[in-house]
């Protein structure tokens, strides 16, 4: 079988018209398992664009996203996909693809087979004409005739995105679709999806790597423990986390010394001498970088290392919760 190259892709047909774009909104949707809360109360909308669903794992995302494809019903609250409830309304796959997390390919098909079937089961006019289509969006090439059985974790992927977006849909839902690829492979990825973001698509994809996210989507929504922590522009959220109090590990050629200059310091709210150097609680992240090495000159002091030692993304979402 033979695939266009991708000077020969058509372009996506469902959103052509700029205000053709279809939103997702939630209202006050919660989720629960027996006494277990997924999900706690969020409202949020997503409209056309690329916009980055970010958390740890654990945090609710995949629930989310469930509750917008029309998996799973809402415990409270409404869910909304172009004006109409995802649940029980099956009319909504034909404008919304869904790439889920969990792997569900069977591996003695070939990536041709497995994207026309797709394209069969959404009952569309050509779907041969659409399985080409769908596939060379994602470059598979020559790999089409080659068995699932056969493709790393990252062929595999396009091969689902490429099922996914096999009848053109308007809403594209991805639960972290960059998982297993290559750098070469993401960066191709984030450039499709740039692309059908410019075309009208709206697109939600899930991650918990920050990069992912700055990378590739300028409107983020955060969730923490089931609950929406944060949620704008990137920019502003990239400033929330970044001025936050922090901790940083600092070795210096003494210690003792410029522990005591950095009490003095506006930015310092408190410095503990340990063995392995100077804990320093800074309560203006700016402030403080700006500051340290000003005062460490100023002092003939040699730095040798200045870390944060509280960067995980738990103690970062942890503190959006607590100013959500």
């Amino acid at each position: 079988m033979t695939v266009p190259t991708s000077n020969e892709l058509v372009k996506p047909t469902a959103t052509t018209d700029p205000g053709a774009g279809v939103t997702v909104e939630l209202a006050a949707v919660s989720r629960w398992y027996g006494n277990v809360v997924a999900i706690n109360d969020v409202t949020l909308t997503v409209g056309p664009g690329v916009t980055g669903l970010l958390g740890p794992n654990g945090a609710g995302k995949t629930t989310l996203l469930h509750m917008m494809a029309g998996f799973l019903d809402p415990s409270q609250g409404t869910v909304l996909v172009g004006g109409q409830p995802s649940w029980r309304n099956p009319d909504v796959y034909s404008t919304l693809g869904l790439v889920t997390e969990r792997e569900s390919m069977p591996g003695y098909l070939t990536a041709w087979q497995f994207v026309r079937a797709s394209a069969k089961l959404h009952r569309l006019s050509d779907p041969d004409a659409a399985a080409r289509r769908a596939l060379a969006v994602v470059e598979l090439g020559d790999a089409v005739d080659r068995r699932i059985s056969t493709y790393s974790k990252g062929m595999r992927q396009r091969a689902r995105v490429a099922a996914a977006l096999v009848h053109d849909p308007s809403v594209l839902l991805l639960d972290e679709p960059f998982n297993g690829m290559d750098p070469r492979q993401r960066l191709h990825m984030m450039d499709l999806l740039h692309r059908m973001a410019g075309a009208g698509r709206t697109i939600l994809f899930s991650s918990h790597i920050l990069e992912e996210v700055e990378q590739l989507s300028g409107t983020v929504q955060v969730i923490v423990a089931g609950r929406l922590a944060a949620s704008g522009d990137y920019r502003h959220i990239r400033r929330l986390m970044t001025n936050r109090p922090h901790t940083f590990l600092i070795n210096s050629s003494a210690d003792r010394q410029l522990a005591a200059v950095l009490m003095t310091q506006e930015s310092v709210s408190g410095v503990e001498l340990g063995a392995n150097g100077l804990q320093v609680r800074a309560n203006d992240f700016g402030m403080f970088t700006r500051a340290v090495a000003k005062v460490a000159r100023a002092e003939g002091i040699r730095l040798t290392g200045v870390m944060p030692s509280d960067e995980s993304l738990e103690n970062v979402f942890s503190y959006l919760v607590g100013q959500s």
